[in-house]
């Protein structure tokens, strides 16, 4: 008895194939190519599942996608002998999209057109490409090993809802059927299709056949030509059908390397660069990876899949095989082809396994010495990468100690030698620029680009032409806690401690600081009285030229950053106290200096340490009392 059942899609996917319809006009025949990989997948899952249960083949193992259409009926139909779906498959892969953020990423389009297609791209559009050009879709399809009475029939006219029923199937896998709309009429061409399958389906593995007319005979021609038998029809792969990474670098084009990217991602991008490698001796493997030119919108999900495809001895085991990838280089694409591995491996099995730790050393070394030729042949192009996948690589230090002065070469930062907001300053760059006699690299870390160009702590540094490194993304002060060396040269933050100038400074200035902060013992005195346990310590700083004080985190205390990533992260912080650095030969600390009355001393010496807080960490934790203090100054001021 056929069931059938009227379901609503979810939200996400109404939103999707209304952005299909409209924003994708540009590339219409994409939509051949995402089908052709759905169905390509489906083999390969089928090869996979049959190596235990031999059965699941049901007599018929020469797996194929078939591409045939009907120009009367105005039909083009994609037919494959994989793994099939049952009904509760149907309805959880068809109508509903299984991707986690999928809302925020909805909430990132923008209604222009043009913005949104290359967004999509992004996403990822899979089976709901299909409604780009048809007005209705047919999915007739059974699960492997299932019988023919258990097939379901899905169809949709993409608006809102659609329905599922049972039917009978004889064999196993999925037909999708695309009523195309009038005006996409030309799809329902064999020459049409068949172009589009040689342009995008060339690297696919499974054989992607059409139908091919057979001839009629001909007879012996009176001038002695020979007699031409009759063939028959038959179905003909249309693609080499030879996994592309088993073949030599030497014969695979570019475009092939390029549309094979796109058939594993399923990005419309092209990808920035790639590596094919084929490594023999104690391992055996084929790795082939590759660099998006853009990030995908979810790359900042924690639950997102990442990871490479893994293959063992050409048959696909899984998708998302995160444990040959660091996390800190979740954006790369490709796959592995291990001929080491069991092929019955399992995700737990991988975890612990000397060949995954192994072949995880060698495609990470791999990744980042591609980066590293990039950064050094091209550095425009690896500026591009670096906008996309920066802060993500900011990760590496904290998560792969093995390589973190290789990873620590690939960063880059804003500086003061610059004065731009671009990062484009490495490492390297910043140790060829040092200062005779300079033995630390020097950096601030902020809120914002504009907070860290304009700090006071850089004002001495500025006088004397050093440069400093300006960092201000969330992710820089967990960096620079696991990144504590470059090239032997320390990095040191302008805003903890001492500067620690050494052969900077020289004798003279030297001698005027020891003078300077003999002739202020008594303000220094006076002022840690007054401000008593808000501050650490008091000081006469070394740091400022031009502002009246700062304040900076002691040698061993948190620094105002990372204190703020903490609470971010709702965890408890334990409280410290700055050190407040004071510049005597600043006029408002000279007034300071001769005021005789205690409370106005309190008072100014208040106002000054609220005022380098505020200059440090952007807030204060109650701003109106500030605004009073200051207020009330000015008016007495005004007396």
């Amino acid at each position: 008895m056929s069931h059938q059942e009227t379901h609503g899609f979810q939200t996400e996917v109404k939103q999707l194939l209304n952005l299909m319809i409209h924003s994708l006009y540009s590339n219409k025949e994409i939509f051949l190519r995402e089908l052709v990989s759905n169905a390509a997948d489906a083999a390969d899952k089928l090869r996979y599942e049959a190596l235990t249960k031999d059965e699941l083949y049901e007599g018929d193992g020469e797996l194929r996608v078939r591409v045939s259409a009907d120009s009367e009926k105005g039909t083009v139909t994609i037919e494959d002998n994989g793994i099939g779906m049952t009904r509760d498959g149907v309805i959880e892969h068809l109508g509903t999209i299984a991707k986690s953020g999928t809302a925020e990423f909805f909430k990132n389009l923008s209604g222009d057109e043009s913005k949104d297609s290359q967004l999509i791209g992004q996403f990822g559009v899979g089976f709901y490409s299909a409604f780009i050009v048809a007005d209705k879709v047919t999915v007739r399809t059974r699960a492997a090993g299932h019988a023919a009475d258990e097939a379901v029939q899905w169809e949709s006219a993409g608006e809102g809802e659609f329905t599922v029923e049972n039917i009978v199937k004889e064999s196993r896998g999925t037909e999708i059927i695309l009523h195309l709309r009038e005006e996409e009429k030309e799809f329902a061409s064999d020459y049409r299709l068949r172009s589009i399958i040689t342009k995008y389906s060339d690297h696919i593995s499974v054989p992607v056949e059409m139908w091919q007319e057979g001839t009629p005979a001909q007879e012996a021609s009176e001038e002695g030509g020979e007699a031409i038998p009759a063939t028959e029809g038959h179905w003909q792969a249309m693609n080499k059908a030879t996994a592309l990474w088993t073949r030599n670098k030497s014969d695979v084009s570019d475009e092939e390397y390029q549309e094979f990217y796109k058939h594993i991602s399923h990005d419309f991008t092209d990808p920035l660069l790639w590596s094919h490698n084929r490594v023999e001796g104690k391992q055996e493997y084929t790795s082939l990876l590759y660099i998006p030119s853009k990030a995908p919108w979810d790359l900042w999900n924690r639950d997102r899949k990442h990871g490479l495809k893994l293959f063992v001895q050409r048959v696909f085991v899984m998708d998302d095989a995160e444990q040959f990838m660091p996390s800190y280089l979740r954006f790369v694409q490709g796959l592995i082809d291990s001929n080491d591995l069991p092929l019955n491996v399992s995700r737990e099995i991988l975890q612990d396994n000397k060949i995954t730790t192994a072949l995880r050393t060698a495609v990470t070394k791999r990744v980042l010495g591609m980066l590293e030729k990039l950064a050094k042949n091209d550095p425009e192009k690896y500026q591009t990468f670096w906008a996309e996948f920066g802060q993500v690589l900011k990760e590496g230090p904290a998560e792969d100690f093995a390589n973190k002065e290789k990873i620590a070469g690939l960063l880059r930062f804003a500086s003061t030698h610059t004065n731009e907001a671009a990062h484009t300053v490495s490492l390297s760059d910043y140790v060829e620029r040092m200062k005779e006699g300079q033995s630390k690299i020097y950096y601030i870390v902020a809120d914002s680009h504009e907070a860290a160009a304009n700090s006071p702590h850089l004002e001495l540094l500025r006088k004397k032409g050093i440069e400093v490194l300006l960092m201000s993304e969330r992710i820089d002060e967990w960096l620079i806690n696991h990144l504590t060396e470059f090239d032997g040269k320390q990095l040191h933050s302008v805003t903890r401690g001492d500067l620690e100038l050494g052969e900077l400074e020289d004798a003279a200035e030297k001698e005027a600081q020891e003078k300077l902060e003999t002739e202020s013992e008594g303000l220094v005195k006076r002022v840690k009285e007054v401000l008593g346990d808000k501050v650490a310590e008091v000081k006469v700083t070394s740091r400022l030229t031009d502002t009246p004080a700062c304040v900076v985190a002691g040698a061993g205390e948190m620094s105002s950053q990372m204190i703020k990533l903490m609470q971010a992260a709702g965890q408890a912080v334990p409280e410290s106290k700055p050190v407040f650095e004071l510049n005597p030969e600043h006029p408002l600390v000279k007034r300071l200096d001769s005021e005789q009355d205690e409370a106005l001393f309190g008072q100014w010496a208040e106002l000054l340490l609220q005022q380098a807080q505020l200059s440090e960490k952007g807030s204060l934790a109650d701003p109106s009392a500030f605004i009073k203090l200051m207020n009330k100054m000015l008016l007495a001021s005004l007396k």
